[in-house]
């Protein structure tokens, strides 16, 4: 394995071929074994109760920018589009059929994306948390650089080269707590606890984490993905109140594989908390099946959760594929 040109030995996440979490996290072999061996015998996931067309009715809508008032529009899986003092920006975004390297094969869409690329309002700038395929898909970048050639990409260390290699004209890669200004916003990259992986030879040779952004009328947490870590709360002790956090609540489990590198609804609530926020989106669920449960349990547990820690859904909020939460209403 090549060595880390980004190597500081005195920062605990760098390494000399790459990058580490600052608690362990190791994924065996055999566990990947185990876990698909499982997950074939048992059939999962399974179907959501009513079906996948029940489930489509339910929460998906197609989304509506006729009102560019600053807010958060959900567009499925990690991908939201946030307007914040009139600058639009895109997280992770994933308008692909597929999760995979490859079109015939790999995680398929349960519900389409709610726009798509020509549909869009004009991007400022696109955030990306890690570069696993549900998260980085090199159709969905071409796209929009087509119509965006000029946009502003703010990625994680290690990641500038790809991006440059796709026809990325403006990208800015950062490692943890640092950050940069863009049109009067603070974008800074923070820790998760994750991994990355987008070939053989590649793993943990890309950063990964989550996005603070800061304007000057709302802070807005973009967590990526991220198992449950204590450490995750010194983010708002360091850079202040959330006013906002779009945090994952799918792809959890079985518990005893996806623990350490996927939340549950409950270690979501348990941030949500921790993290002192004013309001959260559930994200990353619905869309893709990553992991054993189906679709429509995370909003369900989610919902359980919250009412056992005497909260609603007016804070953490459900929103359908495709909705919008409005800041100028509704904070």
């Amino acid at each position: 394995m090549a060595k880390n040109r980004y190597y500081n030995s005195s920062l605990t996440h760098h390494t000399p071929d790459g990058f580490c979490n600052t608690e362990p996290l190791t994924i065996k072999r055999q566990d990947v074994r185990k876990w698909s061996l499982d997950r074939f015998k048992n059939k999962y996931p399974h179907a959501p109760k009513a079906g996948y067309d029940d489930f489509f009715a339910t929460w998906w809508q197609e989304a509506d920018f006729s009102d560019l008032t600053d807010g958060v529009w959900w567009l499925g899986h990690s991908t939201s589009l946030i307007r914040v003092n009139n600058i639009t920006i895109l997280t992770d975004p994933v308008f692909s059929y597929r999760a995979s390297p490859v079109r015939f094969l790999g995680p398929k869409r349960r519900t389409p994306a709610a726009a798509k690329v020509e549909q869009l309002p004009h991007i400022d700038a696109i955030v990306i948390s890690h570069d696993h395929y549900d998260h980085l898909d090199y159709p969905s970048i071409k796209k929009l650089l087509a119509r965006f050639p000029d946009v502003q990409f703010f990625v994680p260390l290690g990641m500038k080269a790809w991006c440059l290699k796709q026809g990325v004209k403006n990208v800015i890669e950062l490692d943890w707590w640092q950050n940069t200004e863009f049109k009067q916003i603070e974008f800074t990259f923070v820790p998760a606890r994750h991994w990355t992986q987008r070939s053989l030879f590649s793993k943990n040779r890309v950063l990964w984490g989550g996005w603070f952004i800061r304007s000057p009328q709302q802070t807005v947490y973009f967590m990526g993905d991220t198992g449950y870590s204590p450490t995750l709360q010194t983010i708002s002790q360091r850079l202040g109140p959330i006013d906002i956090a779009l945090i994952p609540i799918g792809a959890y489990a079985p518990r005893w594989f996806m623990k350490n590198q996927h939340i549950d609804p409950y270690e979501a609530v348990q941030l949500f908390q921790e993290l002192q926020c004013k309001k959260a989106i559930a994200i990353h669920w619905g869309a893709f099946e990553l992991a054993d449960e189906p679709i429509d349990e995370p909003p369900e547990l989610l919902t359980q959760a919250l009412e056992k820690q005497k909260l609603t859904n007016e804070l953490f909020l459900l929103l359908k594929i495709g909705g919008k939460y409005s800041i100028d209403d509704k904070n």
